[in-house]
């Protein structure tokens, strides 16, 4: 009789605690993308926990400061505000109390190894014509371009980037059969390599053009033409710079969440999800069951059935689709000043394909790889770097981590950007450094739970990578989402936000009616 009454006692207990958790969600991962979920679901009045196994927000969006430099530690190009001021007008907070940005007039500058230089203006007529005097390319192709671009971008991506593939109603709506009667068969059919050298007549700007399949971490010469609609962001839509550097999105966005009343739990890592028979009841973390019919989770999807929901077949699965790109990052504070260098610069290979052969297929430390230097002084002199002198952060793409001997690419990398830097800009650079940290992808897989040091998950390499990616929701366990860089719509900035306002919408569906 004693133990039944304690069982029936047991189970109340359970139950109120399990009924009372019906308005909670739960975040696993405080990225970007974890934070505009927070942001989104406190709106919907919803009470929100978002649980972080790291001291600090942000994720990848981090920074670090080394005698007087100030490095953006992620992420560093920065478009289609829209998606950050979207969350502070559903928010109905001031944006300009939490976050300023600027438009710039170049959004890159490119270098060659034959002396060739361009700057890329965000004005599309004067890029034009810089390219074509530079190349000469005529201006009119690259004018057609960016316009089949804009396109491109207005009849696809609105549907594909803002809604689920993965739901029927979507594949079957009107709107998806209209965007796909705008589909020509060279998007779907050539790689984004063909498809631009058919267009243009000059290497230069089918390397310039190709580089942007490395937004979402692919290979141009793999990946299909659809990524062509990348361009429109950059130069049709424009290139910005948040003032205090990319950090300043995440303490814009972390500020904006505690405002709205959400719970942040730093330096407690969520150990398991609960789950009873198909149904979510929320995570365990420091040993404690904290209960939950809506869980979240930001973290790389294979960690999250890998680690997390122990369901290692559907983490196989996950696998089935390659891995993007990571990549190798240097932060030099250099002692000298370079008036001929932009915010975002890139020197390029001799050999693009065989660069991506190697970083996809022999998965090793290229010679002569692609060099990305970001310069946020050149914004903000004396704030991000002593007068005088200025904050390097040098990306080279980097194969994704199978184990390879990282010490070893290290120096081999360093050598390789040392060498080119010198040679096209006629300096010593080593002489210039005065400080120095790096990042590869085994520090990137431990800081944030990017599986392999993937950057963007799983690459677009394919014809049907959009519809492979893992979609915001879980066909096995009710209650669960997905949010990042890992799962639908894709990685980087714009997508991440992206695919929280797809897990919110899913999210009041079903549980605000």
């Amino acid at each position: 009789m004693v133990a039944v009454e304690s069982c029936a006692k047991n189970c109340l207990i359970f139950n109120t605690l399990f009924m009372s958790s019906t308005k909670k969600v739960i975040v696993i991962g405080a990225g970007i993308a974890g934070i505009a979920s927070a942001i989104r679901l406190a709106v919907q009045g919803f009470e929100v926990a978002v649980y972080e196994k790291n001291e600090y927000p942000g994720g990848k969006i981090s920074e670090f400061k080394i005698e007087g430099f100030q490095f953006d530690a992620g992420p560093s190009l920065f478009t289609q505000p829209e998606n950050i001021v979207e969350l502070f007008e559903l928010a109905d907070e001031p944006i300009d109390a939490y976050f300023q940005y600027q438009a710039l007039p170049i959004s890159f500058k490119y270098f060659y190894e034959d002396g060739t230089v361009i700057n890329a203006y965000t004005d599309n007529h004067a890029f034009a014509e810089e390219v074509e005097q530079k190349t000469g390319e005529k201006a009119k192709r690259i004018l057609s371009y960016l316009e089949a671009s804009k396109q491109l971008y207005q009849n696809i991506a609105g549907i594909f980037l803002n809604n689920s593939l993965h739901q029927i109603k979507t594949l079957f709506s009107s709107d998806i059969f209209k965007a796909l009667k705008t589909v020509r068969r060279k998007y779907l059919f050539k790689s984004m390599n063909d498809l631009n050298a058919k267009h243009f007549e000059k290497p230069h700007t089918i390397q310039l053009f190709n580089r942007f399949a490395t937004y979402n971490g692919s290979n141009p010469y793999q990946a299909p033409g659809m990524l062509s609609l990348i361009p429109h962001l950059e130069l049709n839509q424009g290139t910005f710079y948040p003032k205090g550097g990319m950090i300043s999105i995440t303490n814009a966005l972390y500020q904006l969440a505690l405002k709205k009343g959400v719970q942040f739990h730093f330096n407690q890592a969520v150990e398991r999800i609960i789950q009873n028979g198909s149904e979510v009841q929320g995570v365990v973390v420091g040993g404690k069951n904290v209960f939950s019919k809506i869980v979240v989770s930001n973290m790389d999807v294979y960690f999250t059935y890998q680690k997390l929901l122990l369901h290692h077949s559907l983490a196989e699965k996950v696998l089935k689709q390659e891995r993007s790109s990571s990549a190798l990052i240097f932060y030099w504070g250099i002692n000298h000043s370079f008036p001929e260098l932009e915010l975002h610069n890139i020197f390029f290979t001799k050999n693009y394909e065989e660069e991506f052969a190697t970083l996809f297929k022999t998965k090793k430390a290229y010679a002569d790889p692609t060099i990305y230097v970001n310069i946020t002084s050149k914004i903000e002199p004396g704030i991000q770097a002593p007068e005088g002198k200025e904050n390097w952060f040098v990306m080279v793409n980097a194969p994704a981590n199978i184990g390879q001997d990282w010490a070893k690419y290290r120096e081999q990398y360093r050598t390789a950007i040392v060498e080119k830097l010198n040679r096209i800009l006629g300096v010593d650079i080593s002489s210039m450094i005065e400080v120095e940290e790096v990042l590869d992808p085994v520090i990137i897989e431990a800081k944030t739970d990017s599986y392999m040091g993937s950057l963007y998950g799983t690459s677009s390499n394919s014809k049907m990578a959009a519809f492979l990616r893992h979609p915001n929701f879980s066909n096995k366990v009710n209650g669960l989402y997905f949010v990042g860089g890992s799962v639908h719509p894709g990685g980087g900035i714009p997508l991440c936000l992206k695919s929280a306002a797809i897990m919110s919408r899913m999210v009041a569906k079903k549980y605000q009616n």
